[in-house]
């Protein structure tokens, strides 16, 4: 009997635990402010006919998210950065030029259960512009030009519930980012950059 009474109590306490908090419900609305690092894959694809490797590095910005519930645990979420910018590099010739890039990316997001913990996944769309390329070492003096991306996108995290209206939110995503490049007027191939994008920021309800 003792043994029952204990497992009870212990129950109840679990389940006052695991009490739903307050759902996304349709209506709702988030922002999340955080930083995200866009990491590209690491094999680039190769320029001028498959004879020039290339690599492209990483960089750590702000950003900010707003999502709209149109029904409940289901947003719209809309991604949005200060610019990233990136060293482009030709192994064997060193960085070769820079260049900075927005990817503003809408997602269809669904968010699972309403406890403390909630996980959700989510797809959309890329569009990626990119702007101030600039050419340097081997190809100092040339014009440099990125071909602007539309892709497709997918998204992952969890947000860990701090109070009534706030979450700190963990995510990663995947970006279909390819550019055709430019040099001096000439198309010499294109680029995938394809980054995972990870990050942590604070969402916060209203």
């Amino acid at each position: 009997m003792k043994f029952r009474t204990s497992a009870l109590a212990l129950a109840l306490v679990l389940g006052g635990a695991a009490t739903p908090a307050l759902a996304q419900s349709a209506g709702t609305w988030t922002v999340g402010i955080g930083a995200h690092q866009v990491n590209p894959k690491s094999d680039n694809g190769k320029l001028a006919g498959g004879t020039l490797p290339v690599e492209v590095d990483s960089d750590i910005r702000p950003t900010i998210t707003g999502e709209y519930f149109i029904r409940d645990n289901l947003g719209i979420e809309v991604l949005a950065a200060l610019p990233f910018q990136h060293d482009i590099a030709i192994k064997g010739l060193g960085t070769v030029g820079d260049t900075k890039h927005l990817p503003p990316t809408v997602s269809l997001q669904y968010h699972f259960g309403q406890g403390k913990v909630k996980p959700f996944v989510g797809a959309g769309i890329n569009y990626t512009k990119f702007f101030s390329e600039d050419a340097s070492g081997a190809l100092e003096g040339s014009k440099l030009e990125l071909d602007a991306s539309w892709g497709l996108a997918a998204h992952a995290g969890i947000d860990f519930k701090v109070g009534e209206k706030g979450a700190i939110r963990v995510d990663a995503r995947w970006i279909d980012i390819d550019t055709d490049v430019k040099l001096d007027g000439q198309d010499l191939g294109t680029v995938n950059i394809d980054p995972l994008v990870y990050g942590v920021a604070y969402v916060f309800s209203f």
